[in-house]
């Protein structure tokens, strides 16, 4: 078994690019890590990893023996899952990443009630409003608002989200109230950004169909919650997610702007890796999201 956990923590350092980063993953610490490393260096009399300016990166041989590690630890994920379908009493982690606030209010709150049902399942939640390479994270669930653009992935769409454009009453007191959505070039619209990310626009709903608009601000963030607490500062107009401000709607702190013309719904669903046999404790995570969010938006 030790021989396997090297195996794993080799694959997780090699993905994440060091060791404090693949043993944190592991939940192990970076002392133990590395011996991990070191084992399977001397089990084999040469070096697979090399240290840069910035982080470790394999040798030739090194890449190798990753590609026909990872082989052996995807194999081996897929024997446990058979067996776990069989007993149905599913064990093991699952790496669960999803956006901020989905994340914080909708997500994180029904994990222990899964993990209550199932003790012997771990979930290791990340959440980031950055895109994620779910292939290179060894994460085995994406909860994901928007359309998925990587055919490589498998899509599981949940529910339809509703969006709402919203300011203070202030800020629309002072700057003026949008009356179409040709008026939003005129205003600071508070933009959910992060490093390459494309060039920036709302998707509205008019009587007329779909409009795109570009638009610009003074401010911009990669933390949704970030860009709803400017807007309650009377800072701009902000485009989020209908659940996340309601409570804000209802106290009249904000208001919704171009009611009429609201943002295009977003996406609410699930990717996943392609796998020739998906883990039943991923496949039954998932459904009992399913279950639990389909109407909450």
């Amino acid at each position: 078994m030790s021989y396997l956990e090297s195996l794993r923590v080799f694959v997780r350092v090699v993905e994440l690019g060091s060791i404090t980063s693949g043993g944190r993953d592991l939940r192990m610490s970076p002392a133990v890590a590395s011996n991990r490393i070191k084992d399977l260096e001397a089990r084999f009399g040469v070096r697979l990893l090399n240290r840069t300016t910035r982080k470790l990166v394999p040798t030739e041989v090194g890449r190798a023996f990753y590609d026909s590690a990872r082989r052996v630890i995807e194999t081996l994920d897929e024997a446990e899952a058979v067996v776990s379908g069989f007993s149905g009493t599913p064990h093991g982690s699952i790496r669960v990443t999803a956006p901020l606030g989905l994340g914080r209010r909708m997500l994180a709150p029904l994990v222990p009630q899964f993990c209550t049902e199932y003790p012997g399942v771990e979930i290791r939640l990340r959440l980031s409003d950055r895109n994620v390479d779910i292939i290179a994270d060894g994460i085995d669930l994406a909860f994901f608002l928007g359309e998925p653009q990587d055919s490589a992935l498998k899509w599981r769409r949940i529910a339809e989200c509703r969006r709402v454009l919203a300011a203070t009453p202030d800020y629309l007191s002072v700057q003026g109230v949008p009356e179409q959505p040709e008026d939003l070039a005129q205003h600071n619209c508070l933009l959910l950004r992060y490093p390459r990310s494309p060039e920036y626009f709302w998707m509205l709903q008019t009587p007329t169909g779909q409009q795109k608009m570009m638009v610009s601000g003074r401010f911009d963030a990669d933390d949704g919650d970030v860009l709803t607490d400017w807007a309650l500062a009377g800072q701009g107009i902000v485009n989020r997610p209908r659940y996340e401000v309601a409570e804000h709607l209802a106290s009249g702190r904000l208001v919704e702007v171009l009611p009429e013309c609201p943002p295009v719904p977003a996406q609410f669903g699930v990717l996943t890796p392609h796998r020739r046999l998906q883990d039943p404790k991923v496949r039954m995570f998932t459904d009992f999201v399913a279950r639990e969010l389909r109407n909450a938006f």
